[in-house]
């Protein structure tokens, strides 16, 4: 048994991605729960500073991590994924929309999970064995979709381009644009919604809610695209933030549930008149720089429930894409005040963890 502490400096290829999912890659018989207690315990730390499972780790820094365990001679053997069946291969291909070297991007139909979890079998994830094709490595996730949501879903295919895209959706560079049918009509044509989200308490962080008090700040941008009546209205949704849900819990708490999101809207996210039960969130279109230059960009064609509803209300698909390209708002002093304050609750933070470290040793 090694009773050293390991030591790992941090790849370039590594650059950007979270603290667990770098020891998910380099040690992959680690489980989060591990890596968790870890964290909870001082033992998990970089640059001699106690950091967290979600903490992002920069190329140079150096991890350092407990001994390892010694390995067990009555574990039971490692759970193997099962082979695809050829229905699934065929499926999971049909799925990409864009292939380079460096990435995919799938078209994910509403109803399929991104990652796997407490009874959730079918999902992205383990469909990617089929994408592997001659790479040494299975693609990798970089973002997620909700399991109702379709749309543009961005695959790494090697560990250096999953570290690039990590690093642009952390740092907000890479733009998506969504499409939703939302119950009547916003006062504004078009807004942005501020609202700080947070998980709400007693539904285990399966669901999510504006919290002014303890929430993390999250900003949205809508554009009413088309009207009908004032019984619904077809928008453009861009997040400037990315916290779980939000879409769903901004335009509910304006008063506009996306249609079909019983979870946010209740009864009230429900057309009547032919229009699909199903959930009418989009991601119609995906913008990321590409870490061999340039950018990828692309569209994702809508799903057949949502191509419908936008008929039956009497919508053109064009009006949609017509729309004058969007920028991004600039930063305002509340961004940097809001940035300002949570730099400081990171030092903070480390500081109090050094502190404990040094009461625990006797220092």
């Amino acid at each position: 048994m090694n009773d050293s502490v390991r030591q790992f400096t941090v790849a370039a290829d590594d650059d950007g991605i979270r603290v667990d999912r770098w020891c998910k890659r380099h040690l992959p018989d680690t489980s989060f729960t591990t890596v968790a207690k870890w964290a909870r315990t001082g033992q998990l730390r970089l640059d001699g500073a106690r950091v967290g499972p979600g903490d992002r780790v920069t190329a140079g820094q150096v991890l350092r991590l407990p001994p390892a365990e010694p390995v067990r001679t009555d574990a039971k053997p490692k759970r193997q994924r099962p082979p695809l069946s050829e229905d699934e291969v065929a499926f999971a291909r049909e799925m990409v929309i864009h292939q380079d070297p460096a990435a995919f991007v799938l078209n994910k139909p509403p109803g399929l999970a991104t990652q796997g979890g407490t009874k959730t079998t079918a999902h992205v994830d383990g469909l990617l064995d089929a994408l592997q094709f001659d790479a040494e490595g299975r693609p990798k996730l970089v973002h997620r979709l909700d399991k109702d949501t379709s749309g543009a879903l961005l695959v790494a295919r090697t560990s250096r381009a999953a570290a690039f895209f990590s690093k642009a959706f952390s740092g907000r560079s890479a733009k998506k644009v969504y499409w939703a049918l939302v119950v009547g009509v916003p006062s504004i044509d078009d807004g942005t919604i501020d609202l700080p989200i947070a998980k709400q308490p007693g539904t285990g962080g399966e669901k999510m809610h504006v919290d002014e008090e303890n929430g993390q700040p999250a900003r949205s941008r809508y554009r009413v695209i088309e009207r009908a009546g004032n019984r619904a209205c077809w928008v453009e949704l861009q997040p400037f933030t990315g916290r779980t849900h939000q879409l769903r819990v901004h335009m509910a708490a304006i008063g506009h549930p996306i249609v079909g999101d019983g979870k946010y809207g209740g009864p009230a996210a429900f057309l009547t008149g032919g229009i699909s039960r199903k959930m009418h969130l989009h991601a119609r279109r995906i913008r990321v720089d590409h870490p061999d230059g340039g950018a990828i960009d692309v569209t994702a064609e809508l799903p057949t429930h949502f191509a419908e509803s936008l008929t039956g209300l009497g919508f053109d698909e064009a009006a949609g894409d017509a729309l004058p390209a969007d920028t991004r708002p600039p930063v305002t002093r509340e961004d940097r005040k809001a940035k300002a304050r949570a730099h400081a609750k990171q030092v903070r933070k480390a500081r109090r963890g050094e502190r404990r470290g040094r009461g625990a040793r006797g220092d």
